[in-house]
Parts: structure tokens; sequence; C-alpha cells
């Protein structure tokens, strides 16, 4: 049982803090929530000549305001429901199982009318927003270079279009460093335009012959990889009936 003194004590607790929450929420004019309408407590009128970004952190502002709100009016009604418990003559005892609740508890949390057992704040919500079932992490089912269809658009592609005009890693985050400052996102030496080397100095009519080899810088670093690896194509050597014509000594 609480004594007189330590009950009239957390009454005095309770009040005060009460009197500060209510100073609180008159400073911060109920967080504007008695405004008609939450474009007023930004002074605008209208959405129509504002950017959907600047949109959206008003939006995220105002969500932080319902919150506090939200929390200072459950503060209050908790505190108004210990008081009147006093009044009745069951504070300190729970509302649920009728136990006494221990006064250490009741010391670090005055408002409290339930048992730490009982406390409904140990509740954890596992509602979960719609929208999870189909996100996915980074990438995800949008990923194709791991599948047969490996030159689709796909979202590291997206990512690598973006971070060609700069990103916020240094040479130093990457496992192997690029040469140029502009290359430093994930495999920035991956081609563009094309899926292999030789696409970029090779060509054809309409048909698919007169094959044609365009020299450019890039062709003879293709030669130039070739030779030093002494195979014929990127893939490996030519086949046994493909070799010999093109290593034959002209005679």
């Amino acid at each position: 049982m609480l004594s007189t003194e330590k009950l009239a004590d957390l009454r005095l607790q309770l009040l005060a803090e009460k009197a500060e929450l209510q100073e609180n929420l008159e400073q911060n004019d109920h967080f504007d929530y008695e405004r008609g309408f939450w474009h007023e407590s930004m002074g605008e009128l209208s959405s129509y000549d504002n950017h959907p970004a600047d949109e959206g952190s008003s939006l995220f502002e105002r969500e932080k305001d319902n919150a506090l709100l939200e929390h200072y009016k459950i503060q209050l009604s908790n505190i108004d429901k210990a008081l009147e418990s006093m009044e009745n003559g069951t504070y300190g005892k729970c509302e649920v199982c009728g136990k006494e609740i221990p006064v250490e508890r009741l010391e670090a949390l005055p408002n409290t009318t339930y048992c730490i057992e009982h406390s409904p704040d140990q509740v954890t919500s596992h509602n979960r927003p719609i929208e999870e079932g189909v996100l996915m992490p980074p990438w995800g089912k949008f990923d194709m270079d791991n599948k047969d269809e490996d030159v689709a658009f796909d979202a590291e592609d997206s990512w690598q279009a973006v971070a060609e005009w700069g990103t916020s890693e240094t040479p130093s985050d990457l496992a192997f460093p690029q040469d140029d400052y502009q290359d430093i996102y994930i495999e920035a030496d991956e081609n563009i335009g094309y899926v292999e080397d030789y696409e970029n100095f090779v060509g054809n009519d309409m048909y698919g012959k007169n094959v044609k080899v365009y020299p450019n810088p890039q062709h003879e670093k293709y030669e130039e990889a070739l030779d030093e690896e002494g195979i014929m194509t990127s893939f490996g050597d030519l086949p046994a009936f493909e070799h010999d014509p093109y290593v034959d000594d002209d005679k």
C-alpha cells in the first residue's frame, strides 16, 4: 500500500507533468491543428505553385506534428486517468489483474495504471503496409544480369545511367578503383550500348553479310588483349576447323 506522503508526492508529480504538457501545447499552438487546412500552417493557400518535393517535405513535417500531438494527448489522458484513480482510491492497482503496482514503477511512470505484465505499451503491432508485399531489396527481381536474358535494361542499368553523372564515392570505396572520377561507381567499365566488345568496331550489311572491321581505339585495345592472352577470340581459341586458315603462313 502507498503511504499518504508517497501518494501526495506522486499526485504533485502528475499535476506538474500535466501543466508542463499543456504549456508546451499552448506554446506550439497545438501544432497548428486548430487551423482549417494544413496549408494554412505554412502560410500557403494552394499547392498549385509548389514543387512536388516541397509538398513531400511539408507533408512529412505535418505527419510529424500529428504524431507529436497524438503523443501529447495520450500522455494527458493517462495523467487524467491516474488522477481520477487517486480520487477513487484505486491508484496503484493494475486495471487488469488488480495486483499492487510496485512503488519503483510508479515513481518512474506515475501516470500508469497497469503492472508491467499487462502494460498495453508492450504490444507490438505486426501490421505492415500492403506495399511491402511487392517491394524487393535493391535490384531484386529487376536484376537480369544473371539470367538468360542479360541484355534487358534493368534497375541496375538505371542506376548506372544516373551514376555516370557523379556519385559521392571515392576510389577507396571500390575493390577495383577506376582511373577517372567519372567512373567511380559499380561496374563502370561495363559496355554501354552494346554487349560484346567487338560490336564497337565490327559491322555488316542488313543481310548479315559483308562483315567489315572499322579500326578505332577500341579495336586496337581488343586486339592487344587477345594477343596478350594468345587467343583468337574473347571466349577462347577458334575450333580446329577454323583455326588453320587464320594461322597458316602465306605462301
